[in-house]
């Protein structure tokens, strides 16, 4: 481990970060290739491209950049549970938070959060999704200390990750800032969603960067932003949260859910909220989201190394979480 790793490390286990995984999407864009023979479709955070570790243990290990496994959560779904619960997480038990239904990415963040800040008031949140697929680890981890250190001078703000688009991709999100910098949070500009090639290649023009749904946040600053948002659900997550008899939270939580509308985090609280937001950019480090069987091709066909991929099927393997064996499924 090297000296500078070593004092990173001492100054996270003193203080108050916490990182928060994203583990329970349905992946149903990418069901082509994540679907066994007998025709069960496996989330694709339970997948691994090429025999690796799955993409929610990789998520898990991006974590450590910022943290440790006793202040790193994630949050599960309960109709998956077949698929994680022999996992291995390497986090605390209370650390595993299950959500009784998809209600949208909004309330699957809300409920984590409000546990967290249940727990340690004074926390600090990185948010990261669990299909990701990244080349250059390095580059990305050195990004995500350097977000929750300027956190420092941006307590009120929610500081987006963007990341330096390799292509003029139509498949992605984009977020232009206010100034091109590398090394301070700047404020947003514009969201553009899906644009086809030509804006694509427009907004790189203008120092647009590819929004990575990687985001660092107090978490007090976080709880108020979804509090201008949705405040009756906040209001009752909290109550449920702060039950300390398991069994009654439990209830209560699945009674919410059964009336919860569906919320999308970018949508319905973050472009809400444009004076909060700042965006930091992150060099290219070949970053994919792994959102479409096209895109998982690309990196099979980019990064796959052995053999080489122009002579073999790409596929995903599919981890058969209670026996812990692999499938292929070609693409």
């Amino acid at each position: 481990m090297s000296t500078a790793q070593n004092r990173w490390e001492t100054h996270w286990d003193a203080g108050h970060n916490w990182a928060l995984v994203l583990a329970a999407g349905e992946g149903t864009r990418l069901q082509a290739l994540t679907m066994t023979a007998s025709g069960v479709a496996i989330p694709k955070q339970f997948c691994s491209m090429g025999g690796n570790d799955s993409l929610l243990h990789a998520a898990l290990r991006r974590a450590r950049s910022v943290t440790s496994p006793e202040r790193t959560s994630t949050i599960l779904a309960e109709q998956h549970r077949r698929w994680w619960q022999n996992l291995p997480l390497g986090i605390p038990p209370q650390n595993v938070i299950v959500q009784p239904r998809n209600r949208g990415t909004a309330n699957g963040i809300l409920l984590p959060l409000l546990q967290i800040v249940h727990r340690d008031p004074q926390a600090t949140l990185l948010v990261l999704p669990s299909d990701h697929y990244v080349r250059n680890e390095e580059v990305l981890a050195t990004s995500l200390r350097h977000a929750m250190t300027q956190l420092e001078q941006h307590r009120d703000h929610i500081i987006l990750l963007g990341l330096t688009p390799e292509e003029a991709d139509p498949e992605l999100g984009y977020v232009v800032s206010d100034a091109d910098s590398t090394f301070s949070a700047r404020a947003v500009a514009e969201f553009v969603e899906k644009p086809n090639v030509a804006t694509a290649r427009a907004l790189i023009a203008r120092g647009g960067l590819w929004n990575s749904f990687i985001f660092a946040a107090n978490a007090q600053t976080l709880v108020r932003t979804f509090e201008a948002r949705c405040p009756a659900i906040v209001s009752q997550m909290q109550r449920i949260v702060a039950e300390e008899r398991p069994e009654i939270r439990d209830a209560h939580l699945a009674e919410l859910y059964e009336h919860l509308p569906s919320l999308d985090f970018s949508r319905d609280i973050l472009q809400r909220a444009p004076s909060a937001l700042r965006v930091l950019k992150v060099p290219a480090c070949g970053w994919n989201d792994l959102g479409t069987p096209r895109r998982v091709v690309e990196v099979a066909n980019r990064y796959r190394s052995d053999p080489p991929a122009d002579t073999q099927p790409m596929f995903l393997d599919l981890a058969a979480v209670p026996s812990h064996r692999f499938a292929r499924i070609e693409a």
